[in-house]
C-alpha cells in the first residue's frame, strides 16, 4: 500500500511534575488540543509522566510493563484522542534495581505499535558540580527501533542519543524519513549544543527531526532547557517553542526527504576508514 505524502505533526512541550495522575491530566488536555488543531501525529517529551525526586521515588511509582498504571492509562487516553501518538518516554521496571527509559508509539485505537529503550545513558559531569548518572537507574537498550505510520517510517531515539550520529545514520539507512528526539536537556548542554546537534542530525540523514522537550523548573528541582523544535531535511527550523509550555506544529511533505537525498546522497554512501 502506498503511503500518503502530507500530514500534520505536533510536538508537546511540558514541565512534568512528580505525580503521574496530574501529569496524565495535563497530557490529555494537550493531546486533545493538538488533535483539534489538526495534528495527525503527536509527540511528547522524554519522561512525559514522571520527573521523580530520586530513585526510590521513581520505583515507588512505576511497575513492569504489563502492570504499569501510567502505561495502561496512556492507552485509554490515546484512544479517546484518536490520533497517532509517540510518547517520548516513560520509566518502566526492568528489574527490582533498574528501570527502562522507554518510548511508546500508539495508533489511534490506543494499541502499542512500537517501542524503543534508550541506548545511551546520560552519565556526565558538567561544570559547578552538576552531575548525572543515568546508568545507576536505567538499563541501556540494545536495539534500534522504527515504527511504520501511514506517511513514512519513523526512527525512535531519546535525548542523549542525539550525540551519537551513527545511530541516526543507521535509522535512515533502515528506512526512516523522520526521527523523533524526545528530550529533557539540561540548560547547560541545551544552550551550548541543542540546536547545533539537531540540525546536524537532520542534514546528515536527510530526515525530518521532531524534538519535543521538557521545559523550566520541575518539582524535583531539575531545570530543563525547553526549545521544542521541528527541523526539515535541509536543516531549516520549521517550528520552535522556546521557554513555555505549549505545542509546536508543522505541516510535513515527506517527499522533501527523497528530494534532499537525490541532491545530497551521503546517507547511503558508505566509506570505511583505517
Amino acid at each position: 500500500m502506498s503511503k500518503s505524502h502530507n500530514f500534520r505533526v505536533a510536538c508537546i512541550q511540558m514541565t512534568t511534575g512528580t505525580r503521574i495522575s496530574e501529569n496524565l491530566s495535563v497530557l490529555e488536555n494537550r493531546l486533545h488540543e493538538a488533535k483539534e488543531k489538526g495534528a495527525d501525529l503527536i509527540v511528547t517529551p522524554e519522561q512525559t509522566l514522571l520527573m521523580a525526586k530520586n530513585k526510590d521515588s521513581l520505583f515507588e511509582n512505576i511497575s513492569y510493563a504489563d502492570k504499569d498504571f501510567g502505561l495502561r492509562e496512556l492507552r485509554v487516553i490515546v484512544k479517546r484522542v484518536g490520533a497517532f501518538v509517540i510518547v517520548g518516554s516513560i520509566s518502566i521496571k526492568y528489574n527490582e534495581h533498574l528501570a527502562l527509559n522507554r518510548t511508546y508509539a500508539f495508533n489511534p485505537d490506543g494499541d502499542i505499535i512500537g517501542f524503543y529503550d534508550k541506548i545511551h545513558m546520560f552519565d556526565v559531569s558538567l561544570s559547578d558540580g552538576e552531575e548525572y548518572h543515568e546508568s545507576k537507574i536505567y538499563q541501556p537498550g540494545k536495539k534500534l527501533s522504527l515504527v511504520s505510520l501511514p506517511w513514512c517510517d519513523i526512527g525512535l531515539t531519546i535525548c542523549y542519543d542525539l550525540r551519537f550520529p551513527e545511530l541516526y545514520r543507521k535509522l535512515a539507512q533502515k528506512g526512516a524519513s523522520l526521527i523523533v528526539v524526545p528530550s529533557a536537556f539540561t540548560v547547560t548542554t541545551g544552550e551550548g549544543h541543542w540546536h547545533t546537534l539537531l540540525r546536524a542530525r537532520a542534514i546528515e540523514t536527510g530526515c525530518f527531526i521532531l524534538a519535543p522537550a521538557q521545559v523550566g523548573k520541575h518539582e524535583n528541582g531539575r531545570v530543563s532547557y525547553g526549545h521544542t523544535i521541528i527541523i526539515s531535511p535541509w536543516g531549516e527550523i520549521i517550528s520552535e517553542i522556546k521557554d513555555q509550555e505549549s505545542i509546536a506544529f508543522a505541516d510535513i511533505d515527506i517527499t522533501m526527504v527523497e528530494n534532499f537525498r537525490k541532491k545530497i546522497p551521503s546517507v547511503n554512501q558508505n566509506n570505511y576508514y583505517i
